[in-house]
């Protein structure tokens, strides 16, 4: 036996994912596997509950604030949002989830719900961790970068959003939205609600966001904790795409061609990053200077 039927088969054989995780998970495997994969416009799932909840409530509790020193800061045309990679700086309940989702017997249990053999998890987070946005904070309906920055044979394939956000209310917004491929309508959308979190299969036509500005209130962030996961590249590939922002309808044509031009500009922040190696980090204290001077 071959492919999804094997995967499925193996589930049987899946050790605990871990005790942070409920038990009904690898028992609900098969169904939800069928769940992801016919799942529009792309494959995806929403779950709630993918931790447990007193892990869940104490990782939001540890969620550190927007003013400490750690964060990089995003913001541009297409994104207002602030991110925290390195492992290393996580508080300790945010670092025992992060482990959890890294792990290999959660990455066995990814590949059977995705029908993805091989993911690969990144320890260096990059791209991914912390991130929280705060009132006006949005993030421009976007594809993701297709390869790894630092490690160019591994293609990108899943992303999993964990949100850690205890009590936040329809009125502020931020809704995770899936569109169609040709950008003509929303399919899908999902609250960024404590302990529920998206997987979501990504590709050239994974278009998703939050562009709609937050109306939380002041000194309320929208919080979450996101993972890319990553197959190994057979044989020659093609070229790596970059993060691909598009206007929506309403968008006019104003705010489209600043998104596409933003666009241009991160494409060349991409290839340079890919090439000279240099952080998100590294850049973020670079703007810094240059918004003092100004």
């Amino acid at each position: 036996m071959t492919g999804r039927a094997a995967q499925i088969e193996e589930v049987e054989d899946l050790p605990e994912i871990s005790t942070i995780f409920p038990e009904d998970w690898s028992n609900l495997l098969p169904a939800l596997a069928a769940q992801y994969r016919e799942a529009k416009p792309v494959p995806h799932i929403y779950l709630e509950g993918l931790v447990d909840e007193a892990a869940a409530l104490a990782a939001s509790a540890e969620f550190p604030s927007p003013s400490t020193a750690e964060w990089t800061h995003y913001q541009h045309q297409n994104e207002n949002k602030h991110g925290m990679a390195k492992r290393q700086l996580f508080p300790s309940a945010i670092g025992e989830v992060s482990d959890a989702l890294n792990s290999k017997p959660f990455l066995r249990w990814l590949s059977v719900l995705t029908g993805i053999p091989g993911l690969i998890a990144d320890p260096t987070l990059e791209g991914g961790g912390l991130h929280q946005s705060g009132r006006g904070g949005f993030l421009n309906v976007h594809t993701d970068f297709s390869h790894h920055h630092y490690h160019t044979n591994w293609k990108r394939r899943v992303n999993l959003i964990l949100y850690l956000n205890p009590a936040w209310e329809d009125a502020w917004g931020g809704s995770l939205e899936l569109w169609d491929n040709r950008m003509r309508h929303c399919v899908a959308k999902y609250p960024p609600m404590l302990n529920s979190a998206v997987i979501f299969n990504t590709d050239e036509n994974s278009y998703h966001g939050f562009p709609d500005p937050l109306a939380c209130p002041p000194g309320v962030s929208r919080q979450s904790l996101a993972f890319y996961y990553y197959t190994l590249d057979d044989g020659a590939r093609i070229a790596s795409r970059s993060t691909n922002y598009r206007a929506r309808p309403t968008d006019g044509v104003a705010k489209s061609v600043m998104i596409w031009f933003d666009k241009q500009a991160v494409n060349l922040y991409s290839r340079a990053k890919a090439r000279f190696g240099f952080s998100d980090e590294f850049a973020s204290r670079i703007l810094k200077k240059f918004s003092r001077r100004k």
